[in-house]
């Protein structure tokens, strides 16, 4: 009896150690890693995606053309192998296929966008395609019949290009009786299954590469922004971003009054953010790193959450900025968001032109709150520059922004909707070298660390989502940008495992365990 007692003792103790391991691991940068109770047991842990730069499709059972369908097919040349979404990755007759990878990985949720062309090919004037509404069923059953939760964009980016042609889109206030149509068809046949909506995804970087630069469709910009043949880039993209919000708010409001209580989901909104590091310590830089904010994320999150624009683009923007009429700040206090979406890639240096003169770039000019962006400060750069241009590595940025945020819209949960590392291909790049993406594991390794930090800091966050499941087409990058987990070849369309993904199945698997160990 007495060498039972002691073996007893002696597994209690041993499991009592594995426990505080598991509780208090420690990594190799030293940073002290809770990681059974970093992530709840609903936390999800997913893969993301959009309609046009997956579906291909492009004008199969009764799609009808959007603005990038015809953007690409009339400008190939704005795109980097003058390349288009035509066939993309043909997810739209290959899903099944693209579901038994997402099993693979252990993923709990697959983020998604509707194509608003395949499902209202004419928006409000035409009627539903009920070919489009089979296709997203069909979708979403067989996700739900893995165990993989739909997570659902109404709008990424896309929409029908009519809707262009007939009243200039997102310029029109007309814009958000339409895309309140499409929400309300959306949640109607398809909300009794999913639990997770975002309405619009990134409208902020939307808006600026639509409207200030120009370089994403309709190409609206006037110099110094941007060479375009029509449009006022100080102007027009507060329009355009005013009508998104309206139109958020409206949908909003739709899903929570007729939906919300019996189909028990949540509805949020995508936003885009960088960190903004101010380039020094002066008080003028400290200010434009805060005014880089506003004119970016703060744009959407502040009106979206508190019915008004940011003070620093008041004060700059004057008249410009359109207000919002007594009935359409009623309308935004009735309409609050469940949770937000974040998009994270990178970081940069912000450097004040308000105060003193700068040199041309992104983030010089008034409509971008004379905060210049730069990725270098003399010889230090802001994290490990890349070959993508616009990609930092920062992980320690990641955190700084999800402490800002949580510090400025307290409460409210948030979703990482989108990280990821991209990879530029070049001519003599091999397909063995893209299989090899140790520095695609270094980097997201990286930024979940950062979450789980910040998450220990307070930041309210309940899923994370890796950019993305397979290689796709990149807008201006076309194929030559590759951020999937899992390697596509463009001309048989073979989706195969690069070491990431293999790297995200483990992580996936060892903290799920780590949870059932610390639940049991």
């Amino acid at each position: 009896m007495k060498t039972l007692t002691s073996f007893v003792i002696i597994i209690f103790l041993q499991s009592l150690l594995v426990h505080i391991f598991c509780l208090h691991q420690t990594s190799s940068n030293g940073i002290l890693e809770y990681s059974s109770s970093t992530f709840p047991s609903d936390f999800l842990f997913g893969t993301a995606s959009s309609a046009y730069q997956y579906e291909g499709a492009f004008s199969t059972d009764g799609k009808s053309l959007n603005n990038w369908d015809v953007f690409t097919h009339e400008n190939p040349g704005k795109i980097l192998d003058e390349n288009n979404g035509d066939i993309a990755v043909d997810q739209y007759h290959r899903f099944r296929e693209d579901i038994q990878l997402m099993t693979f990985l252990g993923v709990n949720s697959y983020r998604f966008s509707i194509s608003w062309s395949r499902v209202l090919p004419r928006g409000k004037l035409g009627g539903i395609n009920y070919s489009g509404i089979k296709y997203y069923n069909i979708l979403i059953n067989s996700l739900i019949s893995r165990g993989i939760k739909p997570f659902v964009t109404l709008n990424h980016m896309d929409y029908p290009q009519e809707l262009e042609n007939r009243f200039q889109s997102w310029l029109n206030p007309e814009m958000q009786n339409e895309f309140g149509y499409l929400a309300d068809i959306c949640f109607k046949h398809f909300g009794n299954r999913v639990k997770y909506w975002t309405t619009l995804n990134e409208p902020n970087q939307q808006v600026i590469l639509a409207y200030i630069t120009g370089r994403f469709p309709p190409s609206r910009c006037s110099s110094p922004y941007g060479n375009c043949s029509r449009g006022n880039s100080e102007i027009e993209p507060f329009i355009a971003a005013h009508n998104m919000i309206l139109a958020h708010a409206k949908a909003v409001n739709i899903y929570k009054t007729k939906y919300q209580r019996e189909q028990k989901g949540s509805i949020g909104i995508v936003v885009q953010t960088s960190w903004f590091e101010p380039i020094s310590d002066s008080i003028a830089d400290k200010d434009a790193a805060e005014r880089a904010q506003s004119f970016y994320s703060n744009w959407i999150l502040d009106p979206v959450i508190y019915g008004k624009y940011p003070k620093e683009m008041v004060n700059i923007l004057g008249t410009a900025l359109p207000q919002f009429s007594s009935n359409q700040v009623k309308s935004l206090n009735n309409s609050k968001v469940d949770f937000i979406g974040i998009n994270h890639y990178t970081s940069y240096f912000i450097q004040d032109c308000l105060t003193s003169s700068c040199n041309a770039g992104y983030g010089a000019f008034k409509a971008e709150g004379f905060a210049l962006k730069l990725d270098r400060k003399g010889n230090v750069s802001i994290g490990e520059l890349t070959d993508v241009d616009w990609q930092h590595i920062d992980p320690e940025g990641f955190h700084k922004m999800l402490n800002y945020l949580t510090d400025r819209y307290p409460n409210i949960p948030m979703f990482i909707t989108e990280n990821g590392f991209g990879d530029l291909q070049k001519p003599e790049t091999t397909d063995k070298e893209l299989l090899h993406d140790t520095k695609r594991i270094q980097y997201i390794s990286g930024y979940l660390e950062a979450l789980q930090v910040a998450m220990r800091d307070g930041a309210n966050v309940k899923g994370y989502f890796v950019w993305s499941l397979l290689d796709n087409f990149e807008w201006l990058d076309g194929y030559k940008l590759r951020f999937g987990l899992f390697h596509v070849d463009y001309t048989t369309l073979k989706r195969t495992p690069k070491e990431s993904a293999s790297w995200y199945k483990n992580f996936i698997e060892e903290h799920v365990n780590r949870r059932e160990l610390v639940d049991n």
